[in-house]
């Protein structure tokens, strides 16, 4: 008999592709890292000045299963009045980050055999927690040829008596695309007339730059068979904090509580109240870095567009481009493994995302400064022009 659970050894382990791959070069030194989503920006001062604070006052014991009350009531207020979801303080659940609620929300609903549907390409690390959770991943197209957008008809075709769920990134991880109303009016559709649970992860909610991010929640027929997940991880640079939430009917979250309470009793007490600060705080903040990823989005589309073999459309939203590479003549994970050899720039093969990625990089802007891009983009112009010509695993190029 295994001492091992069938859960752990039929299940994805979950994979860091190109970041673990460049952990592993014996000379790191150098590296110019764009692969992973983590913010360059530093935590805003009104949040850690909050938190140093409750620590000051005391707030370093147990509280509330679902999170602090101040917290949530203005989580609340913050889903009435910019995701239209209707939301009350008892609505929410606190979860360390978004990976810790989208973990709850697999647990809740999905049981063994369960199919759950993910849009291909597709954030992968929502795969493992699906066959934890005892599910099967099926894939579902996004329509290449108009941006990655949503064809309802698509997603319909891959229903069936198993199905439980449909798995919805807004904005798009790793495409970029913001979904427009039609689109998610689609999918809500193959939604209701399936009687089908949608996990709608936002975390990029406010790292849009073309369109208008729409809640699915907020549609028709949509608040009772959605579960909503956020996090400040990208928005406010808090990804090292773990703080994120969800929002579901109540027979769903009092579900989502009982898997949160079991694995981590509640969250950080004193680390809420620095996203409480996050929350109320002066949106000033947060437009500022909003708007510098939006300079560094340009700076690097317009540079990727002037190489060889490249197209890059601006992403809509998050903090990746995802340039298609098909002219070089290279598949995705190739061409990544070259540029991290040769160019020494960490990016992301687009097969990672699945099928439909294959023929694209995904490159992180967000992860970077300026200057750190402008010295990425120097590197990536050498390659694609041919002026970096020997591959190397562990050593850098003298042309750098």
């Amino acid at each position: 008999m295994s001492r091992i659970a069938d859960r752990i050894t039929s299940s994805a382990r979950k994979n860091y592709g190109m970041y673990a791959k460049a952990a592993r070069l014996e000379n790191r030194n150098g590296l110019v890292h764009m692969e992973l989503g983590q913010p360059a920006h530093d935590t805003p001062e009104h949040i850690k000045a909050a938190t140093i604070a409750a620590i000051t006052a005391g707030h370093v014991h147990y509280s509330e299963l679902s999170g602090i009350g101040p917290l949530r009531e203005a989580l609340a207020h913050k889903l009435r009045t910019v995701n239209g979801i209707h939301a009350t303080p008892a609505d929410i659940v606190v979860t360390n980050g978004l990976t810790h609620g989208s973990f709850a929300a697999f647990f809740a609903v999905v049981n063994p055999n369960d199919e759950v549907i993910l849009l291909d390409p597709m954030y992968p690390q929502h795969i493992g927690k699906i066959e934890l959770a005892g599910g099967r991943v099926v894939t579902a197209p996004l329509d290449e040829a108009r941006g990655f957008s949503i064809q309802a008809d698509w997603i319909e075709a891959k229903v069936t008596a198993r199905t439980k769920a449909i798995v919805l990134v807004n904005p798009s991880n790793p495409t970029g695309r913001v979904y427009r109303r039609e689109e998610l009016e689609g999918l809500a559709s193959v939604a209701i007339r399936h009687d089908l649970m949608v996990i709608a992860d936002e975390v990029y909610e406010y790292n849009v730059y073309g369109g208008k991010h729409i809640s699915i929640a907020s549609l028709p027929g949509m608040a009772e068979r959605t579960i909503s997940l956020y996090a400040f991880t990208k928005s406010h640079a808090m990804d090292g904090w773990r703080l994120g939430y969800a929002t579901a009917a109540p027979d769903v979250l009092n579900a989502m509580l009982k898997i949160t309470a079991n694995d981590v009793t509640h969250v950080n007490t004193f680390a809420q109240y620095g996203a409480l600060a996050a929350v109320t705080g002066d949106p000033a903040v947060l437009q500022h870095m909003v708007e510098d990823e939006r300079f560094k989005r340009d700076f690097l589309v317009e540079a990727l567009n002037r190489m060889p073999g490249v197209l890059c459309a601006p992403p809509e939203g998050t903090i990746y481009a995802f340039p298609n590479i098909r002219g070089t003549g290279l598949d995705s994970q190739t061409l990544a493994d070259q540029l991290l050899g040769a160019a020494r720039v960490v990016v992301e093969s687009g097969a990672f995302y699945g099928a439909g990625g294959e023929g694209y990089l995904r490159i992180c802007f967000g992860s970077q400064t300026l200057p750190g891009i402008e010295e990425a983009v120097r590197r990536l112009d050498c390659f694609f022009n041919g002026r970096i010509h020997r591959i190397t695993s562990d050593k850098r190029p003298a042309s750098l």
